[in-house]
């Protein structure tokens, strides 16, 4: 047997020992602690507790939000991708900047600021429930809750593929004779949809797990606006650690099989895209 290459840089021995050892700090021990929590319940309470019709009604307002949310994002996250990197305009690094904006405003500020201008009396608010649409209080704010917080995730995820994607490429497609709506959908789309996937996954379990920002234009009404992060402050609250940590796990549950789901749709569109 040959002997084995060196590597070109030292230390992945200690660096793969410091990488575990944070991961474990950070992620799987405080996992692990949940499900052990949980294990205090018999099977019987655990069934009873995350069965709850309050606490499916969470979830079905949780997961249809989130969704919902990561759906619109996918969309316009892609155009706004598409404008900052193919056109450029003046004030393009301002917008630039925007994007990032619901990164570094804290989530109750954001949530805040969505309350005021889409309350009754907002400035956006004033204008759709006089046309009989309502915002604030309802599942509807929750969404717009959520894609406010969610599109940074996108678009900087799509943005650098679409980056190296050569405009050569779509130029190339126009000249063999390829109209816009080919070019776009045999072109390019192919090219971001794997970064598209990624974002949209992002922006899903932001969403998922998305607080601060709601509980302000939510309303908090039990089996209307209620989302299960709320649903588990309340149980904390009431000092129901055992049934807090049972909704928790359901919920880390679901966001991994989706997470999974998303990640080997992911993969099996790569592997076909390499295919000879």
């Amino acid at each position: 047997m040959g002997a084995r290459p060196k590597r070109i840089l030292p230390g992945f021995g200690l660096s793969l020992g410091f990488t575990l050892l944070y991961l474990s700090l950070l992620v799987l021990i405080p996992l692990s602690g949940l499900v052990l929590k949980t294990m205090t319940l018999s099977w019987d309470q655990f069934l009873d507790t995350v069965t709850a019709p309050r606490v499916l009604a969470a979830y079905r307002l949780s997961f249809l939000a989130a969704a919902a949310a990561a759906t619109i994002n996918a969309v316009f996250g892609l155009l706004v991708a598409w404008v900052l990197v193919r056109y450029p305009f003046p004030g393009r690094a301002l917008v630039d900047g925007l994007v990032d904006l619901p990164f570094a405003l804290p989530t109750a500020v954001g949530g805040l600021a969505l309350t005021a201008v889409y309350a009754g009396n907002g400035w956006m608010g004033r204008f759709l429930e006089a046309h009989g649409l309502k915002v604030v209080f309802t599942p509807l704010g929750i969404v717009v809750a959520l894609t406010f917080i969610g599109l940074p995730f996108v678009v900087r995820t799509v943005q650098p593929v679409l980056q190296e994607l050569s405009s050569e490429v779509e130029e190339a497609a126009a000249t063999l004779g390829a109209t816009r709506w080919q070019t776009l959908m045999r072109v390019t789309l192919p090219g971001v949809a794997p970064a598209v996937l990624t974002g949209f996954a992002l922006a899903f379990a932001r969403a998922l797990g998305e607080y601060g920002s709601v509980i302000f234009i939510a309303g908090n009404m039990p089996m209307q606006t209620e989302i299960t992060p709320l649903l588990i402050m309340s149980k904390l609250e009431q000092f129901d650690y055992a049934g807090a940590t049972a909704i928790a796990v359901v919920m880390l549950a679901a966001s991994f099989l989706l997470l999974f789901t998303i990640n080997l749709i992911q993969w099996r569109s790569q592997r076909h895209q390499t295919m000879p």
